[in-house]
């Protein structure tokens, strides 16, 4: 199975829906899809998640479904905090936070990160858990059941579909860090997803453990091949 993860094209937020770069961007990345064809279609319920989604489906004749627990509001809720200032901002963008990550403490603890006891008040266990849940359950649909103890999946019903999951950048650190068994702190703190970004992992179909390979994170090549502007958040080009 090849899983592909795209984040949203470049949104407004406030309404939640797709500037007109961000329609274009979900047409580029269809149009990538499309070449190779999906057989699934899933996003996350925001608007513009599903804006992005929606030509892909139209060149693929595929329905959407969405998902509710990949909604970029509730891992929000889990993995933001307060600022001096009294703004709520993300915890991977804190610096002390940043920094208590990256600690040799923190790193020790491994995927029970969130028991550090230097971290101020948070939901970061409630909002690793929630996914963790919810990823397991939906990976298992899909004809893999994961192993967390031993950090792999057992093949129940191995396939060679092409699914693709629209959603979003906060939740995507979430959604790699389980998918991947690999601790959210070093997720969270090292890796970016750019608008219409697309992460490809591969699930391969041979032997009785499978462990999943992450091919491609937040590969924009559809977006040269469409002669559009090639750039992180609307701030650095490359």
């Amino acid at each position: 199975m090849l899983l592909y993860y795209v984040r949203h094209g470049e949104p407004t937020y406030d309404p939640d829906e797709l500037t007109p770069n961000g329609k274009r961007q979900a047409e580029a990345v269809a149009r990538r899809l499309a070449r190779f064809g999906l057989d699934k279609i899933f996003s996350s319920t925001a608007i513009r998640a599903q804006q992005t989604a929606k030509p892909a489906a139209e060149l693929t004749r595929r329905e959407i479904v969405t998902l509710e627990w990949a909604r970029e509001s509730h891992a929000l809720d889990d993995m933001a905090l307060q600022t001096e200032d009294g703004k709520r901002r993300w915890c991977f963008y804190i610096p002390e936070i940043v920094r208590m990550m990256n600690s040799r403490e923190v790193r020790l603890l491994d995927d029970k990160w969130y028991e550090y006891p230097g971290f101020p008040p948070n939901r970061f266990k409630e909002g690793v858990l929630r996914v963790d849940r919810e990823v397991d359950a939906w990976i298992e649909t899909l004809g893999y059941k994961h192993d967390r103890e031993n950090r792999c999946y057992i093949p129940i019903a191995p396939n060679d579909q092409r699914v693709a999951l629209f959603a979003h950048h906060g939740f995507g650190m979430l959604f790699f860090s389980s998918l991947l068994d690999i601790p959210y702190p070093i997720v969270a703190t090292r890796l970016e997803q750019s608008f219409s970004g697309l992460s490809v992992i591969r699930f391969e179909n041979e032997g009785e453990r499978i462990y999943p390979r992450l091919l491609e994170l937040s590969c924009d090549a559809h977006l040269y091949k469409s002669d559009l502007p090639t750039e992180y958040n609307r701030s650095i080009s490359f």
